[in-house]
Order: structure tokens, then sequence, then C-alpha cells
């Protein structure tokens, strides 16, 4: 028993040794790391309490610390970032759907501003700001080198004030200048309408408003029409379209799934990932789908696309999308501001991370770039046909209805023609899905 006793004894002992031996360098690691955060705080506050005390002009504290909050954040990625009491209040109206400002969604690459879409109707829509476009100054002022939150101040102002940008655009061979008149933004989430016998479906922002004028503006369209047995197919038309909620990127995601995986989201801790899954009911009823996506579809708009791609539940035409594959979380500080911290990335449904890459269209479909008007005389003669002959033959195998059902649907197909002058990818979208409905049993006429 004396023996057993020693033995024990002389195993514990030795485990001790063993640990002390594992751990001690680990403890003496992590007291040197936390001392050298220690030495940098402090290195913090001398600067802090030189510029405090001895820079050239007076400066708030407050001001500083703000300061040095957002460049800790900024320093992260694009997407990071302090928001003041004033800032964090505005997102939030945002959100809702009424802002006032200049209607573009911005980011920072390289640090340059750079649009990465326009918003339907607004006054940088209208004076012509692209996706795509580098805004370098405002009211003559450069902006280069600032922080993209700064650099956002100096474009807000007073509705009905007006602000000069400059913009680089690809293809254009020196800046220009556009002044643009500051209003109040509100923002339609979805626009529908119906193109012949297909439904429309514009998407210009995911927020709160998003699904519900997604579902009932689909449903009035359907009604129109005269049932679901009436419509060839939905365009869900994503472009220009900077993103926004999540969750409401799921649930349109989910309004033309029955099942399977949306998206997921993975952070740094791979136990603290989630996945969304859809659920059964699809509001189009298992009508083709055709997304539309160019380089101003962004986050939200990228989890829809990507979802319905991979699901085989629609074909994307277009542009290869932004590629912001990142998910912010805001998160309230005290004193009523807030931070939006990058929490994680997201996935579609078969795996793939779009950060940076964006979602490529199945389809690639350039829309022409608008050319200025001009007044040409009419080259082409009108084209005569057997009917324009003197003493030709009339038809007798058409009764008068087929007749009229023949030019009726010639006038659509005339009226699809004019559409591709004004909007080719979207007039290139309801001929995929006119196509897709002629193969299809008892399929609507066209």
């Amino acid at each position: 028993m004396k023996k057993f006793v020693m033995a024990g004894l002389a195993g514990t002992v030795a485990g001790i040794i063993a640990t002390t031996q594992i751990a001690g360098p680990l403890l003496a690691q992590e007291a040197e790391n936390k001392a050298s955060v220690y030495q940098q705080l402090d290195l913090f506050g001398d600067i802090f309490e030189r510029i405090r005390s001895q820079y050239v002009e007076e400066v708030e504290p407050e001001d500083l610390i703000e300061a040095a909050i957002d460049g800790m954040l900024t320093s992260l990625d694009p997407h990071s970032s302090y928001l003041s009491p004033s800032d964090a209040e505005q997102m939030r109206v945002q959100t809702r759907g009424e802002f006032g400002g200049l209607g573009i969604e911005v980011t920072q690459e390289e640090g340059y501003v750079k649009v990465v879409s326009p918003i339907d109707d607004t006054p940088a829509d209208e004076a012509g700001i692209e996706a795509g476009d580098f805004i370098t100054h405002v009211d003559g002022e450069s902006i280069l080198g600032l922080t993209l939150d700064k650099a956002v101040d100096l474009m807000r102002g007073p509705v009905g004030s007006e602000i000069v940008i400059t913009v680089v655009r690809e293809g254009e061979q020196e800046p220009f200048d556009i002044t643009i008149v500051r209003d109040t933004i509100k923002l339609t989430a979805v626009r529908a309408r119906t193109e012949g016998t297909s439904v429309v479906l514009r998407v210009t922002t995911f927020n709160d408003q998003t699904f519900p004028n997604l579902q009932e503006g689909l449903n009035e369209q359907i009604e129109e029409i005269g049932g679901i047995d009436k419509v060839n197919g939905v365009v869900l038309d994503l472009r220009n379209n900077p993103g926004g909620l999540l969750t409401q990127a799921i649930k349109v995601s989910d309004a033309f799934l029955n099942e399977g995986e949306i998206v997921s989201t993975r952070g740094r801790d791979p136990g603290e990932g989630e996945r969304f899954n859809a659920t059964a009911g699809d509001l189009a009823e298992g009508k083709p789908i055709v997304v539309l996506i160019n380089g101003g579809s962004a986050s939200a708009s990228e989890i829809v696309a990507g979802a319905l791609q991979d699901h085989r539940r629609a074909i994307v035409v277009g542009t290869k999308s932004f590629g912001k594959g990142s998910v912010q979380t805001v998160m309230p500080l005290r004193g009523d501001g807030a931070m939006r911290l990058t929490t994680s990335r997201y996935y579609t449904p078969s795996g793939r991370s779009i950060q940076a890459l964006g979602v490529s269209p199945d389809i690639i479909v350039e829309q022409p770039r608008r050319a200025a008007d001009t007044e040409e005389e009419e080259t082409n003669p009108r084209t005569r046909s057997e009917a324009d002959l003197r003493g030709s033959l009339n038809n007798d195998s058409l009764s008068e209805d087929e007749i009229r059902q023949i030019e009726e649907d010639r006038a659509k197909a005339e009226e699809t023609a004019e559409l591709r002058e004004e909007d080719y990818q979207l007039a290139y979208a309801i001929d995929i899905l006119k196509g897709l409905s002629a193969f299809r049993p008892n399929g609507p006429s066209q």
C-alpha cells in the first residue's frame, strides 16, 4: 500500500512539473502581450495629452477621441466605422426608407471614394451619376485621403442646397463636374410593372419595406394580368441595388424558394456561424425567373442573386456584381453612438464566398452606354412586304380573331424591340422568359 501511495504521489508531482513547463511560457507570453498593450495605451495617452495641450489650435477632447476610435475601425476594412449619435440616428432613419442627401451609395477603394450605385429617381440618378464613378472633389475641395465618413459628411447638406462633385469615369479622358441639388430621398423599395406578360420587379434597396412591397407589387400585377396562368415569368431587377438588411435579403430569396439553404454566415469562431433556410411557398408558383445584376449590385443583392442561381431557380443576366461578401453588425455604444463592425462573411448555398469576386452572371449582357442625342436622317426606308403590293391576295386561312391575335403578338414584339433602345438588359431578360415560355406546354400566348 505504501508503494502505491508513493507511486501516486510521484505521478502527481511529475504532472505538476509537466504542467508548469507547458503553461509557464504561455502565461509569460500572455503577460508580455498585456504589458505591450498597456504600453501602447500609455503611448496613446501621451500623444492625446500633447495634442490637447500643444496643438496650434484648441481642439475638443471629445473630437480627438472620436477621431481615434473611427481611425481604429476604418483601418480594419472599408465597411467598419464609428457612428456618432447623429450618424447613428441618420442610419436608423435611412433603414426606415426616408432620408436627406444626394441618393448615392459609396464605398472606399484604395483611398478613393467610389460610387457603388445611384439610387433610382434621386438627384444623383437624375444628374447622371453612374455605378463605378470615382468622386475626387466636393465643391472644389479634394477628398483624397479622407475617411469615407468624412467624405460623406462633405456631401451632406440642407435640402435644396447645391453641390458640385468632380467625377472620374472609365472611358472618359478627363475628370468632369456634376452639379446636384440635395433633396429628401424617399425610397420606394420595390416598383412593380408588367411588360407584355412578364412581371418586372425593380428592387432598389433592402430596407424594412422591401419584402412587403415586393409581395404586394407582384400580387397586384398578377391580378391585373388575369391570374398566374397568364404570366410567363418574373424579372427580378437588382441592378444598382447597394444592398441593406440581411433579414430582407433572406425574405426576398425565400419568396421564390420552397426549400434549401439561402445563405450562411461564418465569423472568427466557427461555432458562431448561422445558416438560413427557405420555407415552403413560392410567390411565383414555379414560373421562370430572370435576375438582372450589374457592378452596382452589392451585399444583400448578391445574397439573393447567389441563392436563386445556386438553386437553379433563376437565370442571372447582366454583368459581374460588386463583390461585397461581408456582414456588418451595428452595435449600440454609450452616449447614443454606435459601431458598425464587420463580424462575418456570408456564403451562397453552394458554399462559395463572393467577397471581392462578385456573382458572375449565367449570361453576360452589357448595357450599352447612352448615346448623345443626334438628329440624323433615317437611312433605312420602310421595308415593303407582300401586303403592300397592289392586288396582293388576302390570307383566307385565318379567322378575324386569329388575325387579331397575330397583330397583338406583333405589337408586343415591337414594344420589346422599342424597350431594347431604352433598356437593353431588361429587354434581353424578357426575351429569355418568352423563349422559356414557348417550350412550356400550354404556355401563355405571346
